[in-house]
């Protein structure tokens, strides 16, 4: 599967988002992430919007719950025809195995579905202390990507830094969709498993997950741009 930089989309409205992208007329139409805020503020429509504009869309909604509530909601999600959408791994093999087969449409075709290990923001300390999980983070991401596979998932979200140990332990062609992307001269935010788009290519991520360093820039295209010419080309 080819490279690619997915904008996060996390804005909180229906107008502020299509402003956005409507920098980019004119300019490749980049693959977009909605998240929860958009898509709990703006409802469905916005996906069927964005997707009728010539994205495609990561539908980042991270769903975590019994396997029948998440085989049903995927069935839901599967009709907005997006192109990729997630899960907790930690909501067990079970799950992950109910939220494929609920995402599979009766012709078998179906949107790319990733499970989350870890978020970028939770640190090791946190791991132990609040999460009380024993493994260390490196361990505990191998094992819940390993747990993805074996449920049929395509592969999962996970630090840049953690892409090759992932790739590792499930193989080269396993997806790593791999967020916590900022450049060399940006601030780190709230993030802190980080790397920039070019480190992130040498590490093996297949989609960089890229949000404030291109929303929040003073020329979006150019970020992109940017991104696109350090991770792709």
């Amino acid at each position: 599967m080819n490279r690619d930089v997915i904008i996060a989309c996390d804005f909180p409205d229906r107008e502020t988002t299509l402003s956005f992208l409507d920098r980019f007329s004119g300019h490749r139409k980049p693959f977009v992430k909605i998240g929860m805020e958009l898509f709990y503020g703006a409802g469905p429509d916005i996906v069927r919007e964005i997707k009728a504009r010539g994205h495609r869309i990561f539908l980042d909604l991270k769903l975590h719950d019994i396997p029948n509530t998440v085989k049903k909601a995927m069935r839901v999600l599967s009709a907005l025809d997006v192109d990729m959408v997630n899960v907790h791994a930690a909501g067990t093999v079970a799950m992950m195995e109910a939220a494929l087969e609920g995402l599979t449409r009766p012709d078998g075709s179906r949107p790319l579905l990733i499970a989350v290990t870890q978020l970028t923001s939770t640190s090791e300390e946190v791991l132990h202390q609040q999460l009380l999980v024993g493994a260390s983070m490196n361990d505990t991401i191998a094992a819940y990507a390993a747990n993805a596979r074996r449920a049929g998932l395509d592969g999962v979200v996970c630090s840049p830094l953690e892409s090759t140990l992932v790739k590792g332990a499930c193989g080269q062609d396993f997806l790593t969709v791999t967020p916590g992307i900022r450049f060399a001269d940006a601030a780190a935010d709230d993030q802190v498993r980080i790397t920039t788009p070019a480190r992130a290519r040498e590490l093996c991520s297949d989609f960089i997950v890229v949000g404030r360093p291109i929303t929040a820039a003073a020329d979006p295209c150019a970020a992109y741009q940017r991104c696109l010419e350090e991770f792709v080309q």
